[in-house]
């Protein structure tokens, strides 16, 4: 939330460009939780529901920062974040795993395969918020 102190305050704030988030999640009520969450901070969020999906909108228009399911249908997020990784327009985008996968190990396995974070399901949507920001 901003704390504006003047009219220039706002007028600047007003005319940023919202921060882009790619939501990667094949479950449709888990994506509609998770954009209206973001969407009341203030975020544009692009949505996908497959790995497919998620390179075609990140290549066409890269976004801010990536937040993905791990347990994704055809190519899971371990190989969807080795792709970004090794593709140059998309390499420095920050990728964190939103997924249930909340077993001894998983977390290194996420951040081994090259996500910066790790956020575990089910998502506290008080938190989220100040979760993500610490990687835009």
């Amino acid at each position: 939330m901003y704390n504006f102190t003047s009219i220039d305050d706002f007028t600047t704030h007003s005319e940023e460009k919202p921060l882009r988030i790619l939501y990667i999640e094949d479950y449709p009520d888990n994506r509609m939780l998770i954009r209206r969450v973001l969407m009341a901070e203030g975020y544009d969020v692009l949505e996908a529901g497959d790995a497919q999906q998620a390179l075609k909108l990140a290549l066409s228009d890269p976004p801010d920062l990536i937040l993905m399911d791990i347990n994704l249908p055809e190519v899971d997020g371990y190989t969807l974040t080795a792709r970004i990784r090794s593709t140059p327009r998309l390499a420095h985008i920050p990728v964190v795993a939103l997924t249930a996968n909340v077993m001894k190990g998983d977390r290194e396995r996420v951040l081994e395969a090259g996500c910066d974070g790790y956020i575990q399901k089910p998502v506290d949507i008080d938190q989220l918020p100040w979760q993500i920001s610490k990687y835009l």
